[in-house]
């Protein structure tokens, strides 16, 4: 486990870690008991979950897969606390029918704490797919779908 020297190096390694596909390092990004919410609502509760979600994933679906960062802001919540968000992009994914999968977005947010040490880890994360133009989903026959909030007025 490495300790970061900055909040937002934490979202950093995190994407680095994704790209080498490298479950322990990702999972030493955070401490013993954090909690990890993915993209689809599935909760990890510690470390050791975290490690081995994403080792599956990186087995599965997500081997080829690439993760770019792109904006990000930090913001302090005190001297030893802070939110990190970063936006993400993912290509390379491979779908169950062993093609690649289209490119996705997303946006992470990490609560990052200033260790014994002087550096940082997470305590928490969550991670969000963004579809383009949509705003909200509506549920429909046992499936989410995407969509926009239109011009209905306000209540």
């Amino acid at each position: 486990m490495e300790i970061r020297d900055t909040p937002l190096a934490v979202a950093e390694a995190f994407a680095a870690a994704w790209n080498d596909y490298d479950a322990e390092a990702l999972a030493g990004l955070f401490v013993e008991d954090a909690e990890f919410v993915n993209v689809v609502g599935l909760w990890w509760h510690d470390r050791e979950h975290i490690r081995q979600a994403h080792a599956y994933g990186f087995r599965k679906i997500f081997c080829n897969s690439h993760m770019k960062l792109g904006r990000t802001a930090v913001r302090d919540l005190g001297a030893d606390v802070a939110v990190v968000h970063a936006a993400w992009t993912l290509t390379g994914q491979e779908s169950h029918e062993n093609r690649e999968a289209g490119k996705r977005r997303g946006v992470i947010s990490f609560t990052v704490q200033r260790q014994a040490g002087g550096g940082w880890l997470a305590v928490s994360a969550h991670n969000t797919d963004r579809i383009n133009g949509a705003e909200t989903h509506i549920a429909a026959e046992g499936t989410l779908n995407p969509a926009h909030y239109g011009n209905q007025p306000d209540a």
